[in-house]
């Protein structure tokens, strides 16, 4: 047995017994740590993480190569922690996500807000639609500023035809600001709808996210 087992038992324990609840948030990421770093101490470690980024949901937020740069986080640990929001994410968008009928500005915005919850990087989703705005598919085309070459296009296009989407809502998020469309912003909305309209798909809606806000340029008149 080594040196720490008995008390990694022991923390294994209160959590089987009694949960989170009465975890500080450093022993929460203790207590993770135990299945990337199978033979060091990680309290430490999580102390370090901690005083870094100031807050659990910080550190879950971070991105891996940063993660990497706190003592004792190689490899495997930063691709775990990366990995528990997006584990907790897609869970929650699959339950909210069933027979989702997004049918207006507030309804699709506040699906939105879960999709982009905890995300640190611009981001750009693809939500595909029926007629009568059931969600078909939530696809996540890639990061970066949809004002630049991270938004593809033609990958865009490809997933309305093989959902059969009747209509296609483009998202996107601004981690660092408001949620105001830029010059760019509208650029790529017109290049996108013009891509969809030359195969007879709508595209309802460019929804842009920022600090728990969003804002529909539908409803704002950029695509009247």
């Amino acid at each position: 047995m080594g040196i720490h087992d008995g008390h990694r038992e022991k923390m294994r324990q209160r959590f089987m017994t009694g949960g989170l609840d009465a975890f500080a948030d450093h022993e929460i990421l203790e207590l993770l740590l135990y299945y990337a770093i199978p033979r060091r101490d990680t309290n430490p470690i999580a102390h370090a993480l901690m005083e870094r980024y100031g807050s659990l949901p910080a550190v879950l937020a971070a991105p891996m190569e940063d993660l990497k740069r706190t003592e004792g986080i190689g490899e495997s640990a930063a691709v775990l922690l990366h990995l528990v929001p997006q584990v907790c994410r897609r869970a929650r968008l699959a339950q909210v996500g069933e027979d989702q009928v997004l049918n207006s500005s507030e309804r699709a915005g506040a699906y939105l807000l879960e999709c982009f919850d905890g995300e640190s990087r611009e981001v750009i989703y693809q939500m595909c639609l029926d007629r009568k705005g059931k969600l078909l598919a939530c696809k996540r085309l890639g990061e970066g500023s949809v004002a630049s070459a991270d938004l593809d296009v033609r990958r865009l296009v490809e997933n309305a035809i093989l959902t059969g989407a009747s209509a296609v809502i483009l998202a996107h998020n601004h981690p660092s600001g408001v949620a105001l469309p830029s010059d760019g912003d509208y650029t790529a909305t017109m290049r996108v709808r013009a891509a969809l309209n030359a195969i007879g798909i709508e595209l309802a809606d460019h929804i842009i996210v920022a600090d728990g806000d969003f804002v529909s340029m539908a409803d704002s008149g950029y695509l009247s």
